[in-house]
């Protein structure tokens, strides 16, 4: 059998005077835009790209201030972050995308959503953040490691919040290290994790959302437990769940089999 490989774009654009990157691959007519966490980058995506390039023209942007994306000094807010991703549809010409969007990316999806919700084919939240207002010690472990970046403090957060008790990628621990010392990047981190304590709730932005959605939180997440899954699903109009048992806060990397199955199914209207 002869394996091709999927050809994923690295590419740059501008926004309001800022450089953002951002990877490509497939050529859809539909488009699919995946939204990293915290202190990730499109990289995070990595293991899920290549099984939805073949029926998605999939685009994986790094959030200003994180990845290889431009880092100024600015308040990283919810509004600021859910600003940047019409701006970046708007620099892309991209119409009517499937979202998904993982922890953080998952929050600014549903910021993007209570407004934009009838220019959103459909929408997926993994492990959103939003509702939790309190840490957990698996964030607190990431919190550290993003403001003292070194692959021993890495390894054990990433341990900490795949919460599977497999190994971690090396990969995943040494990019994020290196992305965490580029200039402004723990400026870029705290100022998030700040705009987002003391953000308001998004409860009520929740039942402004019309996109049919689809909530996926991994059963074992150490760092926004599955408890605070109802919130999400019993306030949005049109939504489904699924539990992903045996993973932590990044299904999509632990079991990306399995995610991207389940993610496919319901945006084929399976």
């Amino acid at each position: 059998m002869i394996i091709v490989a999927k050809i994923v774009n690295e590419k740059f654009l501008q926004i309001d005077g800022h450089k953002i990157r951002y990877l490509e691959s497939g050529n859809s007519k539909n488009t699919l835009v995946l939204i990293h966490g915290l202190g990730a980058s499109a990289e995070r995506w990595n293991r899920v790209i290549p099984l939805f390039s073949d029926s998605f023209h999939v685009v994986v942007p790094d959030l200003i201030g994180f990845g290889y994306s431009d880092k100024p000094t600015i308040d990283y807010t919810p509004d600021l972050f859910s600003e940047f991703l019409e701006n970046f549809f708007i620099a892309t010409g991209i119409e009517r995308p499937n979202i998904v969007g993982s922890s953080l990316g998952g929050q600014i999806s549903v910021e993007y959503a209570s407004i934009h919700s009838q220019e959103i084919e459909k929408l997926v939240l993994v492990s959103p953040a939003g509702m939790m207002k309190q840490s957990t010690p698996a964030l607190d472990a990431y919190i550290m490691a993003a403001l003292y970046p070194n692959e021993l403090s890495a390894k054990n957060a990433f341990e900490l919040m795949e919460g599977s008790g497999k190994s971690v990628d090396a990969n995943i621990v040494n990019g994020f290290v290196e992305r965490m010392q580029l200039p402004n990047a723990k400026l870029a981190f705290m100022s998030t994790v700040l705009g987002l304590k003391y953000s308001k709730s998004i409860a009520s932005k929740l039942k402004s959302i019309s996109t049919p959605t689809l909530i996926i939180w991994g059963g074992n997440d150490p760092v926004i437990p599955i408890n605070y899954a109802d919130d999400f699903v019993s306030a949005i109009q049109d939504c489904r769940f699924y539990r992903m048992d045996g993973c932590g806060h990044t299904p999509y990397v632990e079991d990306p089999q399995t995610f991207a199955a389940k993610v496919l199914e319901f945006l084929n209207g399976i």
